[in-house]
C-alpha cells in the first residue's frame, strides 16, 4: 500500500470523513513532494494536493496519486482550498495538532458549515511504522553513511582542522547525489561537550575526543550516525568515559525489541552511566524516530511513554558531555524486528585512537 492508501484506510477505521494536510512533512511524506510549500486535502471523495506556481512542474512531476492544483497570484490559498473543499462536499475537516490558532481560527472563519477537529491518530502512527519500501530507502542512506566515515577517517589525525572534516564529509555526500540530513556537526576537545557544535577553526590535538555526526538523504529518506574517536593517544580518562557510553549503547540495542518501552530503555541506559557517575552529564534523550524527517515521529526518553513496534526505525544515542573537558557520542539507527532489531549503520564503534 502506498502513504495515502494507508491514510485513507486509517481515517476509515477513526471515522474521519477528509484530512487538511499542512505539515510539510507530512505533505511530504503523503506525495512524495520535495518542495517547501504544499497542502493536501484527503478524502475518499478525492484527494488534492495544492501548491503555487513556483512548483507548477515539479509537483506534476513528483505527486502522481491525486490531483494537483497550481495557484499563481492574484490568487489567495485559503480560497483554493475553500473552493476544493466545496467541491468534494466536505463537511467535516480534520487537521494535524501542530496547525497554529490563527491559521484554524482563519479556515473557520472561511470553510463555512464544516466541522473543523484536531487529530493525531491518523498520521502519527503511521509514519511511525516504516514500508519495506521506506526502510529500503533508510538503508541505502545508512550505507553510504557507512562508507562516508570509512572515507574521512584518513583525515582524523593531529592538526587537521574541525570545519576542513565537515566539508568533506558534505562533500562525499554530494559528489554521491545525496543530500544532507542535516548541517554536519565535527567537533573536537572541549567542543565535543556541545551536543550540536558547530565545526570551526579549531585544529584536532593529541588526546581530543573528535565527535562526528552527520547523515544523508537517499529518495526522500534518511541517515543519522555519530561516531566519537580520540586522536593521537587516549588517557584512562578518555578510555572510561567512551567504554562506558558504548557499554550502555550496545545495552540499549539489545533492549530495543517488541513489547519494549522506550522510557524504560533511557533508564538502562542511564543506570550503566552511572557505574561512574556519568548520567549527570546525559542531558538529551537516548534516541528519536528516523525517516523521512531525521527526527521523525517518536522519541525515546525517560518522560516519554513510548511502545516499541515491528517496523519502527530509532536512533540510539547516548552521550555524556563534560563542559571544559570534551565529550563522547555513540549513535546508531536501528529497524524493529519481529526479534529485536537489526542494526541498518555498521560503521565500527569500538574506540578507535586515530593519527
Amino acid at each position: 500500500m502506498t502513504n495515502l492508501q494507508r491514510t485513507l484506510a486509517s481515517m476509515a477505521q477513526h471515522n474521519v470523513e477528509a484530512m487538511l494536510v499542512s505539515d510539510i512533512g507530512n505533505v511530504r511524506w503523503l506525495t512524495g513532494f520535495t518542495g517547501s510549500f504544499g497542502f493536501v486535502i484527503v478524502s475518499e471523495k478525492g484527494s488534492v494536493f495544492i501548491s503555487d506556481a513556483r512548483y507548477s512542474v515539479q509537483a506534476l512531476e513528483q505527486v502522481t496519486e491525486m490531483e494537483v492544483v497550481i495557484f499563481a497570484t492574484p490568487q489567495k490559498l485559503i480560497d483554493v482550498l475553500a473552493s476544493c473543499v466545496t467541491r468534494l462536499g466536505l463537511t467535516s475537516l480534520a487537521f494535524e495538532a501542530s496547525v497554529a490558532y490563527v491559521t484554524w481560527a482563519e479556515w473557520r472563519d472561511t470553510f463555512k458549515g464544516v466541522n473543523l477537529e484536531p487529530n493525531a491518530k491518523v498520521l502519527s502512527p503511521l509514519r511511525m511504522i516504516k514500508t519495506p519500501e521506506e526502510i529500503a530507502a533508510i538503508t541505502e542512506a545508512c550505507q553510504l553513511a557507512d562508507a562516508c566515515f570509512a572515507h574521512v577517517e584518513r583525515m582524523l589525525r593531529p592538526g587537521v582542522v574541525e570545519y576542513d572534516i565537515a566539508l568533506d564529509i558534505e562533500f562525499f555526500f554530494r559528489r554521491h547525489r545525496a543530500t544532507l540530513a542535516f548541517d554536519v556537526i565535527a567537533v573536537s576537545g572541549p567542543n565535543s561537550a556541545k551536543p550540536h557544535g558547530k565545526p570551526t577553526e579549531k585544529v584536532l590535538e593529541v588526546g581530543d575526543f573528535l565527535t562526528l555526526d552527520f547523515g544523508c538523504g537517499i529518495r526522500g529518506y534518511n541517515s543519522d550516525i555519530t561516531r566519537t574517536v580520540v586522536i593521537g593517544e587516549a588517557s584512562d580518562w578518555n578510555k572510561m568515559i567512551y567504554n562506558r557510553v558504548l557499554e550502555s549503547q550496545v545495552a540499549a540495542i539489545e533492549a530495543m525489541k517488541p513489547g519494549a518501552n522506550g522510557r524504560d530503555v533511557d533508564i538502562l541506559v542511564r543506570e550503566i552511566l552511572d557505574k561512574d557517575n556519568l548520567s549527570q552529564y546525559f542531558g538529551h534523550g537516548l534516541g528519536h524516530g528516523l525517516g523521512s524527517a531525521v527526527h521523525d515521529i517518536g522519541r525515546l526518553s525517560m518522560t516519554t511513554d513510548q511502545p516499541i513496534e515491528v517496523g519502527q526505525v530509532w536512533t540510539i544515542e547516548p552521550g555524556v558531555y563534560i563542559d571544559g573537558r570534551g565529550g563522547v557520542r555513540i549513535e546508531d539507527d536501528i529497524v524493529i524486528t519481529e526479534s529485536g532489531c537489526d542494526i541498518l549503520t555498521k560503521s565500527p564503534k569500538e574506540l578507535m585512537i586515530c593519527g
